[in-house]
């Protein structure tokens, strides 16, 4: 395939005729192409010596130069036209290929260009990557490095703020409270109480409890004394049967 010149890369520009893309068909497409402002056309080719000359395009085959074909044909949308150096009536070498899409003609990329086009977007996506990872990395000597993204400084902004956290408390001190706060409650007895939230409070009942009878301890002087009780008769010592003789055996009688 032959080389492009980069003065010449027609591959970014098109052309059409409005005229002619009601009536475009495979018998006339060559000479559509063949109009003078079409910037893709070779004024230099066979086809133009053939046209001058009034001559059927059959007398390709019997030149030597440039010429343009008719490739490929889809009425009535897709034409392909190919752009061919002929060395001999059955040799060839392709140079380029036009397609027109609804009158409008376009060059078609060679495989060169299409690596090309793509290497050059992926490597122009890779470096904008680069850069802008670049932009949130930050440096200092006591820190070192890390990353510092637009978004965060959002995020961080939008986030409410957290209250700092309290020492908790150790267990004397809860106990110690505890005890206070009762004793306090022991002392001054609540007169109100609210038994929910958002209710009117209502007084507290207080029951008085029962005084207990303290005893008094009357002195040594004044307890009464009780005489002693007479002395009674002899108690009887009580029976044993371990002092009585065993029953007296009687014969029986037969």
């Amino acid at each position: 395939m032959a080389s492009v010149d980069l003065r010449d890369n027609l591959l970014g520009i098109s052309w059409v005729d409005s005229g002619w893309v009601p009536i475009l068909n495979p018998s006339n497409v060559l000479e559509y192409f063949s109009e003078r402002s079409n910037p893709f056309y070779d004024r230099t080719c066979n086809n133009e010596v053939v046209k001058m000359q009034r001559l059927t395009l059959d007398h390709l085959n019997q030149m030597v130069g440039v010429e343009y074909i008719l490739l490929h044909a889809q009425e009535p949308i897709l034409y392909i036209i190919r752009k061919q150096q002929r060395q001999s009536p059955t040799q060839v070498i392709p140079l380029a290929d036009y397609y027109i899409i609804a009158g409008v003609v376009y060059q078609a990329p060679d495989l060169g260009s299409v690596i090309s086009s793509r290497v050059l977007s992926a490597v122009h996506g890779i470096q904008s990557a680069f850069d802008e990872a670049m932009s949130f990395c930050r440096y200092h000597p006591s820190k070192g490095y890390w990353w510092h993204f637009k978004d965060q400084e959002e995020r961080e902004r939008v986030k409410p703020k957290s209250k700092r956290k309290e020492e908790p408390s150790s267990l004397f001190q809860r106990q110690r409270v505890d005890t206070l706060l009762l004793d306090l409650r022991n002392k001054f007895p609540p007169t109100f109480y609210q038994p929910k939230a958002g209710e009117k409070p209502v007084p507290v009942e207080v029951k008085k409890e029962p005084e207990v009878p303290v005893e008094t301890v009357k002195p040594p002087e004044e307890r009464e004394t009780k005489p002693p009780a007479p002395p009674g008769p002899p108690r009887p010592a009580p029976q044993t049967t371990a002092n009585k003789p065993p029953p007296e055996k009687r014969a029986r009688l037969q």
